[in-house]
């Protein structure tokens, strides 16, 4: 196969060039945040987050709202319901968050086969990257410009949230206010990344970036650098492969993802299971020697 055949007969086609650029913005955007939801420990709150933001993404559609509206009103009401839940009653947290995600992700499933529409509403479930239209393109765009603006303008609040709460709250800046922010930026950042791989594996976008930074660094400014470059990377290798492979985009893309991780996870200089094991063989064989 030529280069040309490669990587310029994709380009090609327009719904490749649309694919391409939504989610080179989409993946950027899910693996500066992911960053922060790593450290904090949100991982669970992120899938939670963007399972339950489907029946609002579908009443929005119903009643003619922009899908993001939805999908903070009730990434919003997942949370309080998530707190309403563990503070109240004798059930955990991570019993709680599996509640309130799995009741609203079928609320929206059981919405989706009841609403009428000349739009195939199950590609909220599972992305339609390849059917990505102008309007969609641009929604995603600004979208991603407002929520990764929001990120860097506020990233020294979210860091020293994430790191230490309590010295956030001593130095005049409110937790809470930090955390709901947050969570906002999380619904939307879930909204962006719907169309390119479905609500089903947003959840992915959202943590195997930061993981696999995090297992490269322990600087969180290079996890920000390093995030967003290898998860575009995947993206478009994983968009790329689905085109020549003929396979779904959305599921390759995530797939690409997790090799990468597996990788990083085994051979990682720093924190690979295999380089440490190699790093504390050599040490003994150096104490023998």
């Amino acid at each position: 196969m030529s280069l040309h055949d490669l990587f310029l007969e994709p380009l090609s086609y327009d719904f490749m060039v649309r694919a391409l650029a939504s989610t080179v913005i989409a993946s950027a955007v899910c693996a500066v945040l992911s960053c922060w939801l790593v450290l904090i420990g949100w991982s669970l709150m992120g899938d939670a987050v963007s399972h339950a933001v489907l029946p609002g993404v579908v009443l929005a559609y119903v009643l003619g709202a922009p899908f993001a509206l939805g999908a903070v009103v009730f990434g919003f009401l997942a949370v309080a319901l998530i707190g309403v839940v563990r503070d109240t009653s004798r059930v955990k947290e991570d019993a709680a968050i599996g509640i309130v995600f799995t009741t609203l992700f079928a609320l929206g499933l059981v919405l989706i086969s009841v609403t009428p529409s000349q739009t195939d509403l199950n590609h909220i479930i599972f992305g339609n990257l390849l059917g990505v239209d102008n309007p969609d393109l641009i929604q995603i765009g600004v979208l991603g410009a407002i929520t990764l603006t929001l990120l860097v303008l506020k990233r020294r609040d979210f860091t020293l949230y994430a790191f230490d709460p309590t010295h956030a709250l001593a130095i005049g800046l409110n937790p809470r206010v930090l955390g709901a922010a947050l969570l906002g930026l999380l619904a939307l950042t879930a909204v962006v990344a719907l169309q390119v791989v479905g609500v089903i594996l947003v959840v992915a976008m959202l943590i195997i970036p930061g993981a696999t930074a995090y297992l490269l660094t322990d600087r969180f400014g290079r996890m920000l650098v390093i995030a967003p470059s290898f998860s575009v990377l995947a993206a478009v290798t994983g968009l790329y492969l689905s085109y020549h492979l003929d396979t779904a985009s959305g599921g390759m893309i995530v797939l690409v993802q997790g090799a990468g991780f597996t990788l990083v996870y085994l051979f990682g200089p720093r924190h690979g299971i295999v380089g440490k094991r190699l790093a504390k063989r050599r040490r003994e064989l150096s104490r023998a020697a």
